[in-house]
């Protein structure tokens, strides 16, 4: 482990890094957390307007995934994952999708 402090993006606005800098390290741990839930919330906004543009039919469901079925994400052992899920009766199922892809 280095005693360096580590190197912001070059993307990242300059007065970004001073806020940061300046911070305490709980308040960086809050701040990880929150732009962790804003990106996760980003993708999935960008990936709804995806697919309502692609207006998936029902015919590209997998067999047993009904109509209202909506797509989530969830993160297991650090690796993220698209699932199908949907209510039955007073159950939440779930049914895989794929991979979450890190290009948008």
């Amino acid at each position: 482990m280095s005693y360096d402090p580590p190197t912001p993006p070059a993307e990242l606005p300059a007065e970004v890094v001073d806020t940061l800098n300046g911070s305490s390290p709980e308040t960086l741990t809050r701040i990880a957390r929150y732009a962790e839930e804003l990106a996760t919330h980003k993708r999935r906004e960008a990936r709804l307007e995806a697919d309502e543009a692609n207006e998936e039919s029902p015919e590209d469901r997998p067999d047993g995934v009904p109509s209202k079925a909506t797509v989530t994400e969830k993160e297991i052992n650090g690796n993220r994952y698209y699932y199908w899920q949907w209510r039955d009766g007073e159950k939440i199922r779930s049914q895989y999708k794929g991979p979450v892809n890190d290009d948008s």
